[in-house]
């Protein structure tokens, strides 16, 4: 189920992140121990998240996800392994959250694109959940939250 979309503006956010550009049926296997290696390098650093965790995807190739698994801080992150300091840039985006399973998010995106298409506006190559509740918070996947944000190209 999908919140009503709506356009805003986003701030830039600091990051910790771990790059991913793994086959399509593998992203389960990853996303845990990912999020789970950046979380334990913030909070070995003496640092905590300002914000839920989100996954930037980069590229958008059916076969192959090309992604960034981050967590969200107010100071860099000293580089340790994989994890890595970023941040995500500041941009108008196109917004929904939806509510429900994970294995529902690729028909909450269809629904959520048709409405950007639908709208005109025109969506970069790139996009990010943001998980806003989850396994972590309630045992009912009915309940999950995820926020889908689709960066826009703002006419010059």
């Amino acid at each position: 189920m999908l919140e009503t979309p709506h356009i805003t503006q986003t701030t830039d956010q600091l990051t910790a992140f771990i790059h991913l550009a793994v086959p399509r049926r593998e992203i389960q296997k990853v996303m845990g121990p990912g999020i789970n290696e950046v979380m334990e390098t913030v909070a070995a650093q003496g640092k905590t998240p300002a914000g839920p965790w989100f996954a930037h995807h980069l590229r958008m190739d059916p076969a192959v996800f090309e992604f960034n698994i981050c967590v969200p801080v107010t100071t860099p992150v000293v580089p340790q392994g994989r994890v890595k300091p970023g941040h995500l840039a500041a941009a108008t985006v196109a917004r929904t959250v939806y509510r429900g399973p994970y294995e529902g998010l690729y028909g909450a995106w269809s629904e959520f694109d048709a409405w950007v298409a639908a709208n005109r506006y025109n969506p970069r190559g790139d996009l990010w959940e943001c998980y806003v509740l989850g396994p972590e918070a309630t045992a009912d996947p009915a309940n999950y939250r995820t926020e889908l944000n689709r960066p826009l190209r703002m006419p010059d």
